[in-house]
């Protein structure tokens, strides 16, 4: 066993994993896993710059996850960042921020990386499933379900500012990394005179909808997406359009790994979201606050893809980029 600490740092999110790892056996032991929504992404869309506040909350975000890595006694730290700051003119203020806090330097991945990182960790579980369902996977209540899972996976990790596809059985066959996500969508047309359309206007919608088709038109021109056999999705945006189609009344991870949404489902929630107010998408007892304003976009990004590749369900992980850093850690 070797104890790792992960941290994925995207548009939105920062997350951390500390985990024994056993690379002979396949087992990923969580021993903390945590999330805080610190929208390092703010305005980078249209400014090009890290804000100083979005800067902060995530440097605070940092300090945290620095004394929880040194209480737990992890031998390895990985710190991998995203769309934002791969964007970001002024990067090397978040670069030196994270150095002083946490003793690593943050590893602006490409998107290929990032798509291969996320490929690992989502279907490190999934490659014993053979199309005929014959494993089981821990369900609600410790029952377990049957999960037949044909391959190739099409794994699709929806982020804040950029969404990942990547087609593979055991190992990656093409990936590709566009730049469509729930926050940016949102700033780039939700967003007018600082307030946030509540509800969007159909004309909104609609122009969210053309910048996904043709983010899925590139997406095209290197990953075949017509391909794939079952459709994997990642990220808050979607482990949350799940958490909703299960009804349930608190966030409940367990409950949300590898069930599966129809996309009747995937459909009527997003119709639903996209009509609400605020006040609506924050009632909605799975709602994380930090997603109450992103998560219509994040959806329609979701049902986009699963019309474009015509996929009748999508098998939702919780295990994804961040459990594949803790495995490239772990050799």
């Amino acid at each position: 066993m070797k104890r790792v600490a992960a941290i994925d740092c995207g548009t939105n999110s920062i997350r951390l994993l500390v985990a024994d790892a056993d690379p002979a056996t396949g087992e990923l032991k969580d021993l903390d896993r945590r999330m805080q929504i610190v929208r390092l992404g703010q305005d980078v869309d249209r400014t090009g710059r890290l804000a100083p506040e979005a800067l902060e909350r995530t440097f605070a975000a940092c300090r945290e996850y620095a004394a929880v890595i040194k209480g737990l006694g992890a031998e390895q730290v990985r710190f991998v960042a995203t769309s934002a700051s791969r964007d970001a003119e002024n990067r090397e203020d978040f670069v030196r921020g994270v150095v002083d806090i946490l003793g690593v330097e943050p590893e602006v991945i490409t998107g290929d990386q990032e798509a291969e990182f996320s490929f690992n960790g989502a279907t490190k579980e999934l490659l014993g499933m053979g199309a005929a369902g014959a494993e089981r996977l821990p369900g609600k209540g410790g029952g377990g379900r049957r999960v037949g899972l044909a391959r190739p996976f099409l794994v699709v990790d929806i982020g804040g500012g950029s969404t990942e596809f990547v087609l593979g059985d055991a190992s990656v066959r093409a990936a590709r990394s566009v730049d469509v996500g729930c926050v940016r969508m949102t700033e780039r047309h939700l967003v007018h005179g600082g307030e946030i359309s509540d509800p969007p206007t159909p004309g909104q919608i609609d122009a969210i909808r053309a910048d996904i088709a043709t983010a899925l038109d590139r997406a095209e021109e290197t990953v075949p997406l017509g391909e794939s056999a079952t459709l994997v999705g990642l990220a808050g945006s979607v482990t949350t359009v799940a958490a909703i189609a299960l009804g349930l009344d608190r966030y409940e991870s367990e409950a949300i790994h590898h069930s599966r949404v129809p996309l009747a489902k995937v459909r009527e929630i997003t119709d639903r979201l996209l009509s609400s107010t605020h006040a609506e998408r924050a009632a909605i007892p799975v709602m994380h606050p930090g997603r109450v304003d992103v998560i219509g976009a994040g959806a329609l990004v979701l049902l986009s893809i699963m019309e474009r590749t015509g996929a009748e369900e999508v098998v939702v992980s919780e295990h994804d980029i961040l459990d594949g850093i803790a495995w490239s850690l772990a050799g």
